[in-house]
């Protein structure tokens, strides 16, 4: 079939978005020449590939049928140009990366570094929940996907490139702010904040608190580590944050991190592919540079490790963040 790069792209919006006002403006045409061109392509395939009902457009089972293909066709066509990008030389051209909502806090700086010493690079990430996130993962969508969990069940391989310090965190005037040594257990007195099931840092709590055969009851359930952190500030309870993400808050004096028995809980971030992915020469440099620099980047050194003191007092003057030494994975 005679079909042109064009249509595939304009079938594909119109698939994703079931707009032809929306696909329009993903692909940036007018919607005038969206319709042409499936037009021209329903003539080369003999049969209606989209209809609408109401307002709403749907795909026909011939539609429906040529979408997985499609995507399979556009996926090889962005391989292809991948390949030449590397027989050209260089880093350069796509790197689509996607990761779970807490890695706003660093994957932006990290991207940031790369495109500075690698220009050619035309990045794109993508911040959303881990179920989205796992299954762009298993639908092979990006370069690489950045999570704190690996996932079970998925064939993936998985690159640890930096730690990642779990702390419980309080107010600074919380009754457990400078206590040393907090059994697990008093917590259970306290009103806990947690993210939705689900997420990879609710997994690592459920089973700290599991591994002393202890149970939390959450008092309030948030989608998000910034929704979380601002309810602790706000007095509404305690909770389990990435050391990573709150040092803005400690140095300000507006967070303290409780010294908790057991705790930081040690874990690593990781760049994950499925399982046998040819990477891209720039996404495989990407994921180099993720493994050898990310710290010394994230740091601002290149000494220590991200260990995080167990407890810091209100009455202590914020200078040293916790986690503000660099690591290795």
């Amino acid at each position: 079939m005679e079909v042109t790069l064009q249509q595939l792209r304009v079938f594909e919006a119109i698939a994703h978005h079931k707009s032809f006002t929306k696909a329009a403006e993903a692909v940036h045409l007018t919607q005038p020449a969206v319709s042409i061109a499936i037009k021209r392509f329903e003539e080369i395939v003999g049969l209606p590939l989209f209809e609408r009902i109401g307002k709403k457009v749907y795909l026909t089972r011939v539609g429906e049928a040529l979408a997985g293909q499609i995507h399979l066709i556009r996926r090889e066509i962005d391989a292809l140009g991948d390949l030449v990008l590397s027989l050209q030389g260089g880093v350069q051209g796509p790197l689509h990366v996607a990761g779970v909502t807490t890695s706003k806090y660093f994957m932006p700086h990290l991207l940031g570094a790369f495109v500075r010493r690698y220009p050619g690079v035309r990045p794109s990430l993508l911040v959303t929940n881990r179920a989205q996130v796992l299954q762009r993962l298993a639908e092979n969508r990006d370069d690489l996907v950045i999570m704190g969990q690996v996932p079970q069940g998925l064939p993936v391989e998985a690159f640890p490139f930096l730690d990642n310090s779990l702390v419980v965190v309080g107010w600074t005037d919380h009754s457990l702010a400078g206590r040393r040594n907090i059994p697990l257990r008093d917590l259970l007195q306290e009103r806990f904040l947690s993210r939705e099931p689900g997420s990879g840092t609710r997994a690592a709590v459920d089973q700290a608190f599991r591994s002393h055969k202890l149970s939390v009851e959450p008092y309030m359930e948030l989608g998000s580590s910034e929704a979380i952190k601002q309810a602790v500030i706000a007095g509404l309870g305690i909770s389990v944050l990435s050391a990573r993400n709150i040092r803005p808050e400690v140095e300000q004096g507006r967070l303290c991190i409780l010294d908790v028995a057991g705790f930081p809980l040690q874990r690593h971030w990781y760049a994950v592919c499925p399982k046998g992915k040819h990477l891209s020469r720039t996404a495989e440099s990407f994921r180099s540079f993720l493994h050898t620099e990310s710290a010394a980047i994230l740091e601002g050194n290149t000494n220590g490790k991200d260990s995080p003191p167990t407890g810091l007092s209100r009455k202590k003057r914020p200078g040293t963040v916790p986690g503000s030494a660099n690591h290795g994975p």
